[in-house]
């Protein structure tokens, strides 16, 4: 595993508050702008003489494992940030394995960047990075505490987290194409990656094949579902980009918001894409938001499931609980 960062000498003038500051950073983020961002992050950082050790990732995963070794520190408060997208975030959030003395913060360089929006970062990378030292040197109580979900499927060895959404069907299938679409690294470079998750959502909906599903929210009795588009279990309002699937969606309030799509032929879902764009579709017949803790999904037949954007698999079972009050972030 090939691991870089900064020699000791060169990585502060000073401690600050004698607490150190670990960065996990994706280079290769919005096209390789990550890396031009993260060096006017060092510069700010170098200027401001704060204590911190970087390490680049190099592969899928590798956040992951990242996460784990600087979680596996002594240290009973661990200040970690991710310079990356809403994957790179994901990989780190599934690697935090004592999250009771884990302090979470995000320099958002992606192309969706859904996980910024939702927490309501915006401003240039130094000016999130100021907001996050700020957080910092107030301490622990400063952090707002999120919910995280977690989902998992078939013979799946572990759960995966996610901080934003998982869900099964056309969210998914567009996540999935998104991950290695050219489209994307083209739109990137115009500025207009938001735009990927759109145009692949309208390109995939009327090749994807539908299937029936059994859901479950809660205790409540099982409901049969046919011509399911996609069943979605959303943390915070919006994915893929920004689209707003659960306009009322909250993360602190120990619920996940499940959103599904059925009943309804592919020409009236595409008819009704504007109106979910610009979060009118509640209400709409065949679109459906309910709040719970825990949801099962079986289904007929597979479908692509993903968390926070990463592909897991094509699944035919799953479930979606949250886990309330499980991230302290730096705001």
């Amino acid at each position: 595993m090939y691991v870089r960062h900064m020699p000791e000498t060169a990585e502060c003038m000073l401690r600050w508050e004698k607490q150190m500051l670990y960065f996990i950073v994706n280079e290769k983020s919005r096209s390789g702008r990550g890396a031009q961002i993260w060096k006017e992050v060092q510069r700010e950082l170098v200027k401001r003489g704060i204590h911190y050790r970087h390490y680049v990732t190099e592969h899928e995963g590798h956040a992951t494992r990242l996460a784990v070794e600087i979680c596996a520190k002594t240290d009973d408060d661990i200040c970690l940030a991710v310079v990356g997208g809403d994957g790179t975030a994901n990989e780190v959030i599934n690697g935090i394995t004592h999250p009771e003395k884990v302090r979470f913060g995000l320099i958002p360089t992606g192309s969706g960047n859904d996980l910024a929006r939702g927490l309501k970062l915006s401003g240039t990378p130094l000016e999130n990075l100021a907001r996050m030292l700020s957080c910092m040197q107030r301490g622990r109580e400063a952090c707002t505490v999120i919910d995280l979900g977690e989902v998992a499927w078939d013979d799946c060895e572990k759960p995966r987290k996610f901080a934003i959404s998982a869900g099964v069907g056309l969210d998914a299938l567009v996540c999935k194409k998104a991950l290695t679409s050219k489209l994307k690294v083209f739109l990137n470079k115009l500025h207009l990656g938001k735009l990927t998750y759109l145009l692949i959502t309208v390109q995939s909906l009327f090749s994807m094949q539908t299937t029936e599903a059994a859901v479950r929210l809660d205790e409540t009795p099982e409901r049969k579902l046919d011509r399911i588009i996609y069943i979605a279990a959303m943390n915070f309002k919006a994915e893929g980009g920004g689209v707003p699937m659960a306009p009322k969606a909250d993360a602190t309030d120990g619920k996940l918001s499940i959103c599904s799509v059925h009943g309804i032929p592919k020409w009236r879902t595409f008819l009704c894409l504007p109106f979910l764009v610009a979060a009118k579709h509640t209400g709409i017949r065949g679109f459906d938001i309910d709040d719970c803790g825990t949801c099962e999904v079986r289904l007929k037949d597979p479908m692509v499931l993903h968390a926070d954007g990463e592909y897991c698999g094509d699944v035919t079972k799953l479930q979606f609980r949250c886990l309330p009050g499980m991230l302290r972030v730096m705001l």
